[in-house]
């Protein structure tokens, strides 16, 4: 049903606003609680004399236009400069920094702004980003501006979340997003409207690839003389490369027509036979546009079937699920489940070309994992293995140099490609709610050399298992995966 404004009544005032019904009570609380800054946790909502609770659905409870309900709580003490001043990691113990670096920082919520905090903290599952971050000076591109500013902003708020220990208020940033992007300081009655973090999510690696900042200031372990360093980190770590064919429908006798176009991120089409991410974005590479046709000379259909020509090391899944809903002038969303895979084989969707220059290491790949398979297997059998570890230590250095005699030589200079086709999901962006313009957001990063996870919501940072990311996958009003990251397979 369309939105209802109603009246909320608490501490004397009365506060107007919309209630999606389709939306959930945690929705409604946080909309109160930018209204109010009584955090949702401590409100206790009141309609017709009955308390509602997280599992009331709105809709059961007959939300008329004009409804009056009663809000309890009271504001938590608002935040004050601490009595102590931060505490930086070049000024802690061995103590204190144990104690207290256990769990990354979080940042802080300033209204309507999980969208934003969810994305960089999945952006910053990237180490060679912030590295080449570290590097970037303002000024440095051609086209110095907004994209600077915005990235200097990144640069000192990643460096701050990385040298203190507690959750971090992003507001230079945001309102620099703001000003740069004036679509992210829309404002309704009640506030700062929220937003799409798949839209924020573009708008970021958009600014960063227009800095123009550097590709990490290292020796890659894969690279060889003669490497392509040129390029920004965009380019090189985050940006793959299709190759299209286009084949007219309509004049059969009309020669195919082959281009080249780059791409940030893969999409996964979500219809009603889709239930694997792989299936999702095979069905968004084969499609059918319409374009001018010299033959025939008027607009005509086309086969349009693409393949990725280069992989990059870091690659973006989005997974389509909202819609425009004319109706209700919103973008509705598709909640139907869609299984995604932890560890992921790119080479399905490539060129017969690329899939030939990758084959050789992702074979040797998946047979090195069914070999520690084995061996764990074994483990749990209680077999004696103390003299199988000591062999496999000492045979680590012999296994890396045999995986690089297997990089094909164009793929081992071209720094920031993936070599192997082979990914592990490193960090998942989530949604809940049924409208991309509300709802909450929150982001899931894996943790370095572990299978335990990250959960980061707002400023409440928590562990979570890798079980925990494999309910993401939709199908209901839990929090549903909207966009993925997967990282290069490791070999050394």
């Amino acid at each position: 049903m369309p939105l209802v404004k109603v009246n909320v009544k608490w501490n004397g005032a009365d506060h107007e606003l919309e209630v999606d019904t389709d939306e959930s009570v945690e929705l409604l609380k946080t909309q109160l609680f930018t209204m109010t800054n009584v955090q949702p946790d401590r409100q206790k909502i009141l309609f017709k004399g009955k308390t509602l609770t997280e599992n009331t659905d709105l809709n059961t409870v007959n939300i008329k236009e004009g409804s009056k309900f009663m809000m309890m709580g009271t504001v938590g003490e608002l935040p004050k400069e601490p009595e102590n001043k931060t505490l930086f990691v070049e000024d802690m113990s061995d103590k204190q920094l144990a104690e207290t670096l256990k769990l990354p920082s979080g940042l802080r919520n300033l209204g309507n702004t999980c969208y934003m905090n969810s994305t960089l903290q999945c952006l910053r599952a990237m180490p060679e980003l912030q590295e080449s971050l570290n590097s970037f000076a303002s000024g440095s591109s051609s086209s110095a501006g907004a994209a600077d500013t915005l990235t200097t902003s990144l640069r000192d708020l990643y460096r701050n979340l990385n040298q203190t220990t507690e959750g971090a208020t992003p507001l230079n940033f945001l309102q620099i997003l703001r000003s740069a992007f004036p679509q992210f300081a829309q404002r309704n009655a009640n506030g700062f409207m929220q937003q799409d973090a798949e839209e924020c999510w573009t708008q970021i690696v958009f600014s960063l690839n227009q800095a123009n900042i550097p590709i990490p200031n290292r020796d890659s372990s894969l690279s060889s003389d003669g490497e392509i360093t040129s390029g920004s980190f965009i380019d090189r770590y985050m940006t793959g490369e299709f190759t299209s064919t286009l084949k007219c429908e309509e004049a059969p006798e009309e020669e195919a027509t082959v281009i080249k176009e780059k791409f940030t991120k893969l999409n996964c089409h979500i219809s009603v036979t889709i239930n694997y991410m792989q299936n999702g974005i095979m069905e968004a590479l084969d499609e059918r546009i319409e374009k001018n046709s010299p033959t025939l000379g008027r607009m005509a259909i086309y086969n349009k079937t693409s393949r990725i020509s280069r992989l990059p090391s870091y690659l973006t899944v989005q997974f389509v699920r909202f819609f425009w809903k004319a109706d209700r002038n919103v973008k509705s969303k598709i909640l139907r489940k869609v299984k995604f895979p932890m560890e992921f084989d790119a080479s399905d969707f490539c060129t017969d070309e690329l899939k030939n220059k990758i084959l050789p290491l992702k074979n040797r790949l998946r047979e090195l994992e069914k070999e520690r398979e084995s061996a764990k297997k074994r483990a749990k059998l209680a077999i004696d293995n103390t003299d199988q570890d000591l062999t496999d230590s000492k045979n680590d250095e012999t296994t890396v140099e045999e995986l690089k005699k297997l990089i094909d030589p164009d793929l081992n200079k071209d720094i920031g490609a993936n070599v192997s086709g082979l990914y592990d999901l490193c960090a998942v962006l989530t949604h809940i709610g049924r409208s991309a313009d509300s709802g909450h957001y929150i982001g899931w990063v894996r943790k370095e050399n572990s299978d335990d996870w990250i959960q980061y919501d707002d400023d409440k940072v928590k562990t979570v298992s890798q079980e925990d990311i494999q309910k993401l996958d939709g199908g209901g009003d839990w929090h549903t995966a909207y966009i993925l990251l997967y990282r290069s397979k490791k070999i050394a």
